[in-house]
C-alpha cells in the first residue's frame, strides 16, 4: 500500500504554515507520492492554486480544511474559555457535493461564527456533512483533548457524535507523533477507542514546512506572526522539528504498531475525487422588460443609442455595430453588457459622475451606444478586437470609474438588485515582499534596526523585486552577503519566507456577482471591517467563470463634478463636460506651459517638464504623452518630438505604414497600431492580430518566431497573405517586425490612454476657464491631506488667487469661491465634524446669517457646538466677520457657553431667569460683554491657523523670505513624500539636497554611546520633513538648531519604506547668513562724490563679525557699477535700510536675495 499526507498546512495558513504550494507538491512527487491534501486553518484561500499545481505535476489534489468547532452555538461569543473555546477538526471533500458543502461550512465559520477564529457548530456540520470525510485532527481536536485530560468517557461520546454526523466509514481517528510525550499517551487512547467503537485509524504528520531544514525559517515566521523575537522565552513554537513532509518510510517507522493507519491514508485519497470547473461563465440573468429577451433588449438599447450617437451614419457604422453585437451574442456576453449598462444607467440617472471609460472597452461601438463609455471609437481609431477577440474566448473586462464619494451608492444598488448573498467583495493578499521580509526577519533575529534598514535599502525598489534579483543587481548587497555571515543568515532565512502571504485585505474596487448565492461557487470570509469577502482572489474568480466588476472610485471625477456645481452656483450656467470642445487651443497651450498642478495624470514633475517640451496641439498629443511617459517608451520621446516639430524628418519603411503611424509622427506608440500593422501589411484578421500583440507583450518567443514567418512570407493554409505578397520586401518586413517586437513590450493600450487624456483635458479646461472653482474643488478633494492642501494653496498664490480663512457666514463644508477668492472649507477645521458643519449651514439657510458670537452660541450651543469646537472656529478665523477680535472671543466664549447651557437647563425645568423678566432696553446690561483687550500679534494668529487648519492661510512666517527660499532650495519638503501610484519620492534615496524652512519641533535623544543627537521637524511653504542630526554634527551646530529658527539644511536623503522620507543633516545655514547684495543707485558720479563719505559712515554701522552682504554702487548716467571690496561686507538690517532711505530715497536702494544656488 502507499501513503498520502492528509494533514497539510500551506502558506495560506497565514504566518503559521511556510509551505510554498509549488515546492510542496514538487516535494510530494519527489517522494514518490501520487496524492496529497491541503488542510489550512479555517480557510480555503489556497485550494485553487493547490489544485492546479498538484494536477500540473501529476499529484491528485485532495481538497480539505482544518476547521474550528465550537462546543456551543456558533452565534454565541463566550461559550467555553481558553483552550475550550474551539476544537480542531480536519474535513476532506470526497466528491463535488462534498467540495460545495466544505465551502459552505468554511463560509458559515466566517459569516456566522467568527470570534477570534472562524468557528462552526455541530448544527452546521450536520447540515452540510454529505460528501465529506472527517479526521479527528491533532491534540487540539475534541477527542484528543478529552483523552489528554484522562476523560475517556467524554472522548468516546465525542467520537460517536462525529461518526453519527458524518456516517459510518466517514470519520477517522487521527494518530500523530511529533515526539511530544502527550501524543504517545493520546495515541494509546485512540487505539483503544478504535477497537471498542470500530472506528478506523489514520496516521498523519501535521505539516507546517517542507523540509526538516526549514524548521528554523518556520520558527522565524511564527515570531513574525506573534510579534516576538527568537530569543524570547514565552512564545508559541513547534518543538522538535518534526513538522515537515515525511516520506512513507519515515511514517511507517513512526507507527510500527498501526500500519493499517498508514494504509488508510491512501484508501481515503482514492475515495476523494473532486473536479473543479474552470472557464464556464456563470453570469447572472438580467431581468428585461416584458416583451423582450436579453438579446432583443440589448439590440433595442443599441439602436436607440446609435440614433443619438451617430445621427448621420450612412450604414457603415451600423454594420460595425451589427458585427460587434454578433460577436457578443456568440460569446455569450449579452447579459454581461446589460448588467453593466444597467448600473451605469442608474449612476447617470442619479447624477453620480461616471468616467468616460477605462481600458479596452472604449474600442467598442456597442459600449459607446449604450453610454457605458463616452469615447467615440471611430474618432480615435480604437479597435473592438483589442477588447473582445472572437478568436480568443475570455471574459470581457469593463472597469468603470465613478465619483469617489458616491461609488458606494452604485455598489449598494447592485447589491439590492441581485441580493446581498450574490454580490460580494473580493479578497487580496499582502505578501512578505523583499524589503519587508528582510526588516521582519531582522527584527525577529534581534539585529539592530539601523543595520536592517541599511540592508533593506540596498534592495532596489523596482516593482516585482525579489531577493535573488536584488543579489544580482545590487553590488553592495552581494558584497555584504558574501562577506558577512550575519547578513548571509538574514538573507537566507528571508529567502525561505519571501513571497508568503502575510495578511488579507479587501480589493479596493472589485465586486463579484453570482447567478445564485456566492457560497455555491466560492468560500467566503470576513474583512477586518466585517465586510463579507470571497476567499479567492480576483484572477481565480475570473478563471472559475464568475462575473467580476471593478467599481473604481476616481477622486478626479468628484473634483470635476464639484467644480461644475460651483460654476453653476457662481455663474448661473450649467456646464456639460461631455459637450466641451476637445481641441481648444487656449487649453492645450496652458497644458504646454507645464503648469499642470491638479491636472489629472499630468501633475508629476517629470510629466510637467514633458508637457512643456511636447506643447500639445490637439488631444491626440496628450493621448500620446500619457502613453509615452513611462519606463521603456520614454526612450522614444526624442523621436516623437522630432517628428512633431519637424514633419519633414518623418520617414516610413513602406507606404502602407503612413496612415497607421502618421497620427504619432512615425512612431509606434499603441498596441492598436501593432494590430493594424499586421492586419494591413500582412492580411491578418483582427482577431488574430490581437493574438500576435499578446504574444509580443507577453514575450512568448516561440509564438513570435512562428508569426514572423507568417507575417513576412504568409501562410495560405491559415489565410494569411504575408508582406511579400503585398509588395513589401523581405528585409523591410523583417525590420518592421523587429521594431514591433521591440515596442510591443511597452506599447500602451490606446483606448485606456484616450480615456485618461479626456479626463486630463477636462481638468485642464476647468483650470484654465474657471481656475477658482477648479482649485476650490481640488482642495476639497484632498481636505484630509494637509501637505497636499499646502501645495495647492501655494499653487493658488502663484496663480494670483487669494485664499481666505473659513467664515461662519460665507463658508461651505468644502472649499468655496467667494468674491474672486477661495474660501477655506469649514469641514477642514480640526475637531469640527462634518455633521456640525451641516447643522450650522442648515440653520444659517433657515434662519439667516449669524450676527454675533452671542447669536451663534444661542442658536447652535445646545446642539452640536461645545467649547472645543467654538475655540477651533475662533482660532481659525471663522468668526472674524462677527463683532470683536479673536482674543476677545477666546476670552468670552467659555462664559457664553456656560450661560446658554444654564439658561436652557432652566427653561427645561420650567424656571425663569431675571433675563426673562427684563425689558428689551434693559436686556443689554445682563448680556456678557466683550473685554477690552487688543488682538493677538500676527505671529500668534498665524500659529493658531497652523494649529487648527494644519496650514497658514492669511499669511506665512516665511513669506518675506520667499525669493531667498526659492533661490536656495533644491528640494521642497513635499518631495520627500512617496507617491502612492509610482512608489517613489521625487527625491532619490541618498541624494544630496538643500531644503529651507523653520524648525517647528526639536527632540534631543541620547545615543547608546552617551552622545546627544537631534530629530528636527523643518517646515517650509508646502509641508514639513524630519531631519536627523547625528552627534558629531549636533555638537558643532547646536547653537543654530533652536525652535522657530529659519535655516537651510544641506544633507543626504533617506527614502525607505515609510510614506515620507527623511534628511540626514550635514550643513546648517541660517537665513540671515545667506549672502545678499545691497545695490545703491546714484544719478551720476557727481552725486556719488558728494554723498559717498556719508554713505560709507552709514555702511560702517552694519559691519559685524558675521557680515556677508556685498555692497554694489551703481551710477545711472554712466551705466557703471562698482562692487565694494570684501572689507566692506555688511549685515543689512532694518535700521540700516531706514537710514539709507532717508539719505538716498527708497527707490534708489535694492536688497537682492542671491540665495545659495547662485
Amino acid at each position: 500500500m502507499a501513503f498520502t499526507h492528509l494533514h497539510v498546512h500551506t502558506e495560506y495558513s497565514l504566518l503559521d504554515g511556510s509551505c510554498k504550494i509549488k515546492e510542496l507538491v514538487a516535494r510530494a512527487k519527489e517522494l514518490g507520492m501520487d496524492s496529497m491534501a491541503i488542510t489550512d486553518h479555517g480557510v480555503m484561500y489556497g485550494v485553487i492554486d493547490f489544485y492546479r499545481a498538484a494536477r500540473e505535476v501529476g499529484i491528485k489534489p485532495i481538497i480539505g480544511c482544518e476547521i474550528y468547532v465550537t462546543p456551543g452555538s456558533r452565534f454565541e461569543r463566550e461559550k467555553g474559555s481558553g483552550e475550550d473555546r474551539y476544537y480542531h477538526l480536519v474535513l476532506l471533500a470526497e466528491n463535488d457535493q462534498g467540495y460545495h458543502n466544505l465551502m459552505k461550512i468554511v463560509s458559515r465559520g466566517f459569516v456566522d461564527g467568527f470570534y477570534y477564529k472562524p468557528r462552526v457548530d455541530y448544527e452546521v456540520l450536520e447540515k452540510y456533512h454529505e460528501g465529506i470525510i472527517a479526521l479527528s485532527a491533532c491534540l487540539a481536536g475534541e477527542v484528543q483533548k478529552n483523552l489528554a485530560r484522562g476523560m475517556y468517557e467524554e472522548a468516546t461520546l465525542s467520537a460517536q457524535r462525529y461518526e453519527k454526523i458524518f456516517g459510518k466509514g466517514n470519520f477517522f481517528l487521527e494518530l500523530q507523533d511529533h515526539g511530544i510525550p502527550e501524543q504517545r499517551t493520546v495515541n494509546q487512547g485512540l487505539l483503544r477507542l478504535s477497537r471498542e467503537l470500530g472506528i478506523d485509524l489514520v496516521a498523519t504528520n501535521d505539516i507546517h514546512y517542507i523540509l526538516a531544514d526549514d524548521a528554523k525559517a518556520h520558527d522565524i515566521l511564527l515570531c513574525i506572526q506573534t510579534g516576538k523575537k527568537v530569543t524570547d522565552e514565552n512564545r508559541m513554537r513547534y518543538e522538535g522539528g518534526q513538522y515537515y513532509v515525511k516520506s512513507e518510510e519515515e511514517m511507517r517507522a513512526l507507527f510500527p504498531y498501526a500500519q493499517e493507519a498508514i494504509d488508510n491514508t491512501h484508501k481515503i485519497a482514492k475515495r476523494c475525487n473532486v473536479e473543479i470547473e474552470f472557464g464556464v461563465t456563470k453570469l447572472p440573468k438580467f431581468e428585461v422588460p416584458e416583451g423582450y429577451d436579453s438579446w432583443t433588449y440589448l439590440n433595442k438599447l443599441c439602436q436607440d443609442g446609435m440614433k443619438k450617437r451617430y445621427p448621420n451614419d450612412d450604414g457603415t457604422l451600423a454594420k460595425r455595430l451589427e458585427y460587434e453585437l454578433g460577436v457578443i451574442h456568440n460569446m455569450g456576453y449579452v447579459d454581461y453588457f446589460l448588467i453593466v449598462w444597467d448600473f451605469i444607467h442608474f449612476a447617470r440617472s442619479n447624477d453620480i459622475m461616471v468616467g468616460p471609460g477605462r481600458g479596452s472597452a472604449a474600442g467598442s461601438i456597442v459600449a459607446y451606444c449604450l453610454e457605458i463609455t463616452n469615447i467615440d471609437p471611430i474618432r480615435y481609431d480604437l479597435l473592438f478586437e483589442r477588447f473582445l477577440n472572437p478568436e480568443r474566448v475570455s471574459m470581457p473586462d469593463i472597469d468603470v470609474d465613478f465619483c469617489f464619494e458616491r461609488r458606494g451608492e452604485v455598489i449598494d444598488y447592485v447589491v439590492e438588485k441581485y441580493g446581498k448573498d450574490q454580490v460580494v467583495q473580493i479578497v487580496t493578499f499582502g505578501t512578505l515582499a523583499a524589503k519587508g521580509v528582510v526588516r521582519d526577519v531582522g527584527r525577529v533575529l534581534d539585529l539592530p534596526y539601523a543595520r536592517c534598514d541599511a540592508i533593506a535599502k540596498m534592495i532596489p525598489g523596482d516593482l516585482g523585486m525579489t531577493l535573488d534579483k536584488a543579489l544580482k543587481q545590487s553590488p553592495d548587497l552581494r558584497e555584504a552577503y558574501q562577506n558577512d555571515p550575519e547578513v548571509k543568515n538574514l538573507i537566507d532565512m528571508a529567502k525561505r519566507l519571501e513571497g508568503l502571504p502575510r495578511h488579507t485585505s479587501m480589493h479596493a474596487a472589485g465586486v463579484v456577482i453570482g447567478q445564485k448565492a456566492m457560497d455555491e461557487f466560492v468560500p467566503l470570509s470576513r474583512a477586518s471591517d466585517g465586510t463579507i469577502v470571497t476567499q479567492f482572489t480576483m484572477t481565480t474568480l475570473e478563471e472559475l467563470g464568475l462575473l467580476k466588476m471593478d467599481f473604481l472610485g476616481l477622486r478626479t471625477l468628484t473634483v470635476i463634478q464639484n467644480a461644475v456645481q460651483l460654476i453653476e452656483k457662481g455663474y448661473g450656467t450649467h456646464l456639460d463636460m461631455e459637450k466641451i470642445g476637445y481641441n481648444d487651443k487656449e487649453v492645450l497651450a496652458s497644458i504646454g506651459t507645464g503648469k499642470c498642478e491638479g491636472v489629472f495624470q499630468l501633475e508629476s514633475s517629470g510629466m510637467k517638464s514633458f508637457m512643456k517640451e511636447l506643447k500639445p496641439e490637439n488631444l491626440e498629443d496628450v493621448v500620446a504623452g500619457i502613453s509615452l511617459y513611462r519606463p521603456g517608451p520614454m526612450d522614444f520621446i526624442p523621436k516623437y518630438l522630432k517628428g512633431k516639430n519637424d514633419k519633414d524628418s518623418i520617414t516610413y519603411d513602406c507606404s502602407q505604414l503612413q496612415h497607421i503611424l502618421s497620427p504619432t509622427y512615425g512612431c509606434i506608440v499603441y498596441q492598436e497600431q501593432v494590430m493594424q500593422i499586421v492586419r494591413d501589411l500582412a492580411g491578418y484578421t483582427m482577431g488574430r492580430s490581437d493574438l500576435v500583440r499578446r504574444a509580443m507583450s507577453k514575450k512568448k518567443t516561440a509564438v513570435m518566431e512562428k508569426e514572423r514567418q507568417n507575417f513576412v512570407y504568409g501562410n495560405e493554409a491559415e489565410g494569411v497573405k504575408g508582406c511579400i505578397a503585398n509588395g513589401i520586401s523581405e528585409s523591410v518586413a523583417n525590420h518592421i517586425y523587429d521594431e514591433m517586437i521591440d515596442f510591443a513590450k511597452y506599447a500602451f493600450n490606446k483606448s485606456h490612454a484616450v480615456c485618461y487624456a479626456v479626463v486630463a483635458y477636462q481638468t485642464a479646461y476647468l483650470k484654465y476657464y474657471y481656475p477658482r472653482e477648479f482649485m476650490a474643488a481640488l482642495m476639497t478633494s484632498v481636505m484630509d491631506n494637509i501637505s497636499k492642501v499646502s501645495e495647492y494653496i501655494l499653487t493658488c498664490r502663484q496663480m494670483g488667487i487669494a485664499i481666505l480663512p473659513p467664515d461662519i457666514n460665507e463658508g461651505e463644508s468644502g472649499f468655496s469661491v467667494s468674491n474672486g477668492a477661495i474660501r477655506y472649507g469649514l469641514s477642514a477645521i480640526k475637531s469640527v465634524g462634518r455633521s456640525v458643519v451641516d447643522a450650522i449651514i442648515a440653520d444659517r439657510e433657515a434662519n439667516g446669517l449669524y450676527t454675533s458670537l452671542d447669536d451663534f452660541v444661542d442658536r447652535m450651543g445646545g446642539r452640536e457646538v461645545n467649547k472645543r469646537t467654538l475655540e477651533s472656529f475662533i482660532k481659525s478665523g471663522a468668526f472674524d466677520s462677527l463683532p470683536g477680535n479673536r482674543r476677545q472671543k477666546i476670552e468670552v466664549a467659555p462664559e457664553l457657553l456656560d450661560q446658554k447651557t444654564k439658561d436652557r437647563k432652566n427653561v427645561f425645568e420650567g424656571q425663569m431667569s431675571l433675563f426673562d423678566f427684563a425689558k428689551e432696553s434693559e436686556k443689554k446690561q445682563y448680556q456678557i460683554t466683550m473685554p477690552n483687550v487688543p488682538e493677538y500679534p500676527k505671529e500668534e494668529l498665524l500659529a493658531f491657523e497652523k494649529e487648527i487648519l494644519g496650514v497658514y492661510v492669511s499669511g506665512h512666517p516665511l513669506e518675506e523670505y520667499l525669493d531667498l527660499w526659492k533661490n536656495s532650495v533644491t528640494a521642497q519638503t513635499i518631495d520627500f513624500a512617496v507617491d502612492e501610484e509610482t512608489g517613489h519620492a521625487k527625491v532619490a534615496d541618498n541624494s544630496r539636497v538643500t531644503i529651507g524652512g523653520m524648525i517647528t519641533a526639536k527632540t534631543v535623544k541620547i545615543t547608546k554611546t552617551g552622545q546627544q543627537m537631534a530629530f528636527l521637524t523643518v517646515e517650509d511653504m508646502v509641508g514639513s520633513v524630519e531631519v536627523l542630526v547625528f552627534p558629531r554634527d549636533y555638537e558643532s551646530k547646536r547653537a543654530l538648531l533652536n525652535e522657530d529658527a529659519k535655516v537651510f539644511v544641506q544633507g543626504r536623503t533617506s527614502i525607505g519604506d515609510d510614506p515620507v522620507g527623511k534628511l540626514i543633516c550635514e550643513q546648517v545655514i541660517p537665513f540671515e547668513s545667506v549672502p545678499r547684495e545691497l545695490w545703491l543707485k546714484f544719478a551720476d558720479k557727481a552725486e556719488y562724490d558728494e554723498k559717498h563719505q556719508r554713505i560709507l559712515d552709514i555702511l560702517r554701522t552694519g559691519q559685524t563679525a558675521n557680515a556677508s552682504d556685498t555692497v554694489i554702487i551703481y551710477l545711472e548716467k554712466e551705466r557703471a557699477k562698482k562692487v565694494l571690496s570684501p572689507t566692506w561686507k555688511i549685515c543689512t538690517n532694518k535700521a540700516l535700510l531706514d537710514t539709507l532711505n532717508k539719505e538716498l530715497g527708497e527707490k534708489n536702494i535694492r536688497l537682492v536675495e542671491k540665495g545659495l544656488k547662485r
